[in-house]
């Protein structure tokens, strides 16, 4: 069992950054691959960025590749999601999510494990 909580959310101008942060439950964080997923209001949820277990191999959506960073520290249990370049469209509730599988998976399906979720709002 994992639990997942985010935090780091918040409102901010375009142009502007955020770093989301998960902190995970329990002692197997490194056994899991996490992933970043979004969902705006009246859409579907979306996939934003995944990290491997060793965080050794990244994704990322098209719309965030080149502006957000997910790393991850499994000493601290912790993934983080650097999100530089912000866009009114980034604007979403944000999760994380933990997968067994061993390679990084957009697939929401994929994920065993969510958090609540923190709203990020970008004002243009």
């Amino acid at each position: 069992q994992v639990q997942l909580v985010e935090s780091g959310g918040g409102l901010v101008q375009a142009g502007g950054s955020l770093r989301l942060s998960c902190a995970a439950s329990g002692r197997t964080f490194s056994s899991y691959g996490m992933g970043w997923f979004r969902q705006a209001p009246g859409k579907e949820r979306e996939f934003v960025a995944a990290i491997s277990r060793s965080g050794g191999s990244t994704d990322y959506a098209d719309s965030v590749k080149g502006r957000f960073t997910i790393t991850r520290d499994n000493a601290k249990n912790t993934v983080y999601l650097q999100m530089n370049s912000l866009k009114p469209e980034d604007t979403a509730v944000h999760y994380c999510a933990a997968t067994g599988m061993l390679v990084v998976t957009r697939r929401p399906d994929r994920y065993n494990y969510w958090g609540q979720g923190t709203q990020v709002t970008v004002s243009s």
